[in-house]
């Protein structure tokens, strides 16, 4: 199992940056052509992420966030990812299932393709286009260009945009994709960092989008199972696995009445466990 508990950010133009980043414990870092490179600095920024991804090094998965089919520069990102693949694309402002698969038809063989919701006809459409079929194999929920379009006022909870966060991982679930929660500005605000986290790992996140290496702990440490999640699923297992529990479809596990989806969950959690710690 690979986790996106922690996905991280890195400007395609910053070279420092990109080594720095072969040296972190973020499971997925994404090299940016879009909005953290300026428009005369596109085509230098697009070679970089090429040497980048030919260099490797890096501790997860990489992907490159190219420019939008839109845009003078999205077609020419979209080819320079054939010289050296990542292991996914990052496509911005998708409003239709169309649109997705215009960037899935040019993408090369064995890339998965993100998208970022994060426009209102996106959320409106999700159901369609989290449809919209294989390479897709993740939402991501582009917070700060959501929040300006519909003039949200956000603080730590969050609270206008838990209709659309519950919607975003609503239609990941449903169509078998991964959903990530979008990133915290305040890079020195560990607490709202904390606070973010722990919320969306509670309306069911894989993971959140990062902007600064020090935000990488708390993700990990948020979107991991805790101790106490370890103990108990490993206490539903093991009582389905005995005797007592044969041909049953609920059992009783201490104080609780658990059934067969609980021991799914049990086995999906302790995955998630080992992945996180192989040591464990």
């Amino acid at each position: 199992m690979q986790l996106t508990r922690s996905v991280l950010y890195l400007p395609a133009s910053n070279p420092r940056a990109i080594e720095k980043a072969r040296g972190l414990n973020a499971d997925a870092v994404i090299l940016d052509l879009e909005d953290a490179v300026a428009p005369d600095a596109k085509a230098a920024a697009r070679q970089a992420a090429v040497e980048a991804l030919s260099a490797g090094g890096f501790h997860g998965r990489v992907g490159v966030r190219i420019n939008g089919l839109d845009t003078p520069w999205g077609a020419d990102d979209l080819t320079a990812l054939c010289v050296h693949k990542p292991d996914f694309a990052v496509a911005p402002k998708i409003e239709s299932p169309e649109a997705v698969r215009a960037v899935a038809a040019r993408l090369p063989a064995d890339v998965d393709l993100w998208i970022m919701v994060e426009t209102p006809l996106s959320v409106l459409r999700l159901d369609a286009i989290a449809g919209a079929g294989a390479p897709l194999a993740a939402l991501m929920l582009g917070i700060n260009d959501f929040g300006e379009r519909m003039n949200l006022v956000l603080g730590p909870e969050r609270e206008p945009l838990k209709p659309w966060l519950a919607a975003v991982v609503a239609a990941a679930r449903g169509h078998g994709l991964l959903a990530i929660d979008g990133v915290v500005n305040a890079t020195d605000d560990a607490d709202r960092l904390q606070t973010e986290c722990l919320q969306g790992r509670a309306f069911g996140f894989d993971g959140k989008s990062l902007i600064h290496p020090a935000q990488i702990d708390a993700a990990n440490a948020a979107f991991s199972p805790s101790p106490e999640e370890v103990a108990k699923a490993r206490e539903v297992v093991a009582a389905f696995a005995s005797a007592d529990a044969e041909g049953k479809g609920a059992i009783r596990v201490g104080y609780r009445m658990v059934e067969r989806l609980h021991l799914d969950a049990a086995h999906r959690l302790l995955a998630r466990h080992e992945a996180a710690s192989p040591s464990a």
